[in-house]
């Protein structure tokens, strides 16, 4: 029996959606990451890009056609033309100055750039996948904290309230850790709300409208270690990006290449064979005949006196000095993001250091002593509300921190590609 089946007849879809999350296996990154390449419709639309260049390169290279014809001259009627000639013939274009293939390498560099952006498609879909799997995994974390931490202020609670019953402790005291309760649970309710979306957000992108909240499998704490002059190497070497730019400068030199070529002409030659009924020749009776079977052939060229393609030369040629420029500007821009993303990345990196190994252990500490103190009377509840309420702020910074962390690995790693996935 499915579990739909089962909410379907007893009506109890909370028991057996619990029971399925606690049989559920968690969740691996792979696990979503294979998702996407699979469903993901803009990496199909990147790779139907791809197959367009390549048909475009196919056909850049072909020859032209030839051109087979009926041939009629003088045809009108009489004595001596007698309908004139009828024939047929062909014609072909003949390219020259390695036209076609400067043609082609035009289109192949295009093809390079297409297959070079469904590489930067890909790499937008999968850090969007990890991206969101660690906010995913900070969000369940984060319920995780905010859980225990309800739990801390309610027992503050009960330990006000039975100090009040023994006179021991003031009624402002009870009403300032209920409402410090009721907050801390209104954010574990925020900190829910927040994970569904987070998980919304995983399902369009690896599209699948099914996929439901559930548990993850992943160390959050294990962050990885950077240096900024190694992934900037590696993303010089490797961004789709800049193999786009080069692959564009690389089409526009060919194609300012075919331009140049473009003023030499093609060879235009047509030829055939007609029967001609005029009666022109001379018969061995004396009288006229038939000229009958001939041969014609034409031969021509275009001259380029007026037209030697001049301004798409030039234009050609301002095109490969912009994408030659574009490559630079690709490269400053990627050293630019990188001095952000990495500065951002130390940031999270070096907080949720300090956050685990001084901060949250002094909090800790110090709301242990004031909530001990309070409860023997050797202290004010303000003293412990304002321990607890630290030592709540510190958990929450922390694990934002490693969110924050992970996700600016995830950019820099991921070749500084994190606009959002279609």
């Amino acid at each position: 029996m499915t579990c739909r089946s089962i909410i379907m007849k007893t009506k109890l879809p909370l028991l057996c959606l619990s029971v399925v999350t606690a049989f559920a296996a968690p969740l691996r990154l792979e696990d979503l990451e294979r998702m996407a390449l699979a469903n993901n419709p803009a990496l199909g639309q990147a790779a139907a890009s791809v197959r367009a260049a390549a048909g475009k390169s196919v056909q850049a290279g072909l020859y032209p056609n030839p051109v087979i014809s009926a041939h009629g001259d003088e045809i009108s009627g009489g004595p001596i033309i007698r309908g004139g000639e009828f024939g047929g013939g062909f014609s072909q274009q003949l390219v020259t100055a390695g036209k076609l293939g400067l043609s082609r390498r035009v289109a192949r560099e295009h093809q390079k750039e297409a297959e070079a952006d469904a590489d930067a498609q890909k790499y937008r879909v999968l850090n969007a996948v990890r991206s969101l799997y660690y906010q995913a995994l900070g969000d369940q974390r984060l319920i995780e904290v905010r859980t225990d931490l309800a739990k801390l202020a309610r027992r503050a609670v009960d330990i006000s309230r039975e100090l009040a019953n023994v006179g021991q402790a003031d009624q402002p005291d009870v009403l300032a850790a209920e409402i410090e309760a009721d907050r801390v649970e209104l954010e574990l309710v925020n900190a829910q709300n927040a994970r569904e979306r987070t998980w919304r957000q995983l399902a369009a992108v690896v599209n699948d409208p099914s996929l439901q909240p559930g548990p993850l499998e992943g160390d959050l704490e294990n962050l990885p270690t950077l240096e900024q002059e190694a992934a900037l190497q590696t993303i010089l070497n490797e961004s789709p990006e800049i193999r786009a730019a080069q692959a564009d400068a690389a089409r526009a030199e060919a194609a300012m290449k075919r331009a140049q070529v473009e003023k030499i002409p093609d060879i235009m030659v047509s030829g055939g064979v007609r029967y001609n009924r005029e009666l022109l020749e001379q018969s061995a009776a004396g009288g006229l005949r038939p000229v009958g079977k001939e041969g014609f052939f034409e031969i021509g060229v275009q001259i380029p006196i007026f037209n030697r393609n001049q301004g798409n030369v030039a234009a050609a040629r301002a095109d490969l000095d912009r994408s030659r420029l574009d490559v630079d500007r690709t490269k400053l821009m990627l050293r630019a993001r990188l001095a952000v993303a990495y500065k951002e990345y130390r940031d999270a990196a070096a907080a949720a250091e300090r956050y685990r190994t001084t901060m949250l252990p002094k909090a800790q500490k110090a709301y242990d002593l004031y909530l001990n103190s309070f409860r023997q009377m050797a202290a004010a509840y303000p003293q412990a509300l304002i321990a607890q309420r630290n030592l709540f702020q510190l958990q929450d910074g922390y694990v934002m921190a490693l969110v924050s962390a992970w996700q600016r690995s995830v950019e820099i790693q991921g070749m500084l590609l994190m606009a959002p996935a279609p």
